[in-house]
């Protein structure tokens, strides 16, 4: 009878070691493994490989001050990663430092002031990426940076010149999408008998087709 207490004990622990069993067979999945995936619906560049848009921004003439310009592409995309593309642009530059300052006496005529530049470039989509708009929509997007060569008239004069810049493009439909650019185009530039290296920065936006 001195070894009741163990037998006491014992019968504790069966006790016990079934209630835990009997719990545990009741006690439901915590974790469910069957998710419910989410549909995210992204539009991609239609099966056309021509993207024609027309921009509109700001170009900074250097020694002409900033103008308005208006600019059109065509781009050809010959894969996912590389396009080339064809630009022309027109802007009207302002008056000369110098020509402020003396109150407004005119170095060049109205004509003369006409910039117009066009250039053959290749771009590089460099980052693909996507932006998401609510729970279950996706547009795609991508970073790229374009160089190129071409021409520019400016001061009854032409000018060959380089042209280098990157570019935002978000695909807001299967077919349209829209653009942010800055781009430089650098050009040596002789005035007066002064040659001299010129940079035109150029900023603008707008909308593209593809077809």
């Amino acid at each position: 009878m001195e070894n009741w207490h163990k037998y006491f004990l014992l019968i504790l622990v069966a006790i016990n070691t079934f209630s835990v069993t009997a719990n545990a067979e009741d006690t439901p999945y915590i974790i469910d493994p069957n998710i419910e995936r989410r549909e995210i619906h992204s539009p991609s560049i239609d099966t056309e490989n021509f993207e024609i848009g027309i921009q509109y921004g700001m170009i900074s003439i250097e020694d002409f001050d900033s103008a308005e310009t208006y600019v059109l592409r065509l781009a050809l995309h010959v894969t996912e990663d590389f396009f080339f593309e064809a630009s022309y642009s027109e802007a009207q530059g302002d008056e000369t430092s110098f020509e402020q300052i003396s109150g407004g006496l005119p170095l060049f005529s109205s004509s003369d002031r006409e910039f117009s530049h066009y250039d053959l470039a290749l771009g590089w989509n460099i980052f693909p990426s996507q932006v998401f708009i609510g729970d279950g929509y996706g547009l795609n997007a991508s970073f790229y940076l374009i160089a190129g060569i071409g021409n520019t008239t400016f001061l009854d004069d032409n000018w060959f010149t380089t042209t280098i810049g990157a570019g935002y493009r978000l695909l807001m439909t299967d077919s349209i999408a829209w653009h942010i650019d800055v781009r430089d185009h650098i050009f040596d530039r002789e005035i007066f008998n002064i040659k001299e290296t010129t940079n035109n920065i150029e900023f603008t936006t707008g909308i593209s087709l593809f077809f």
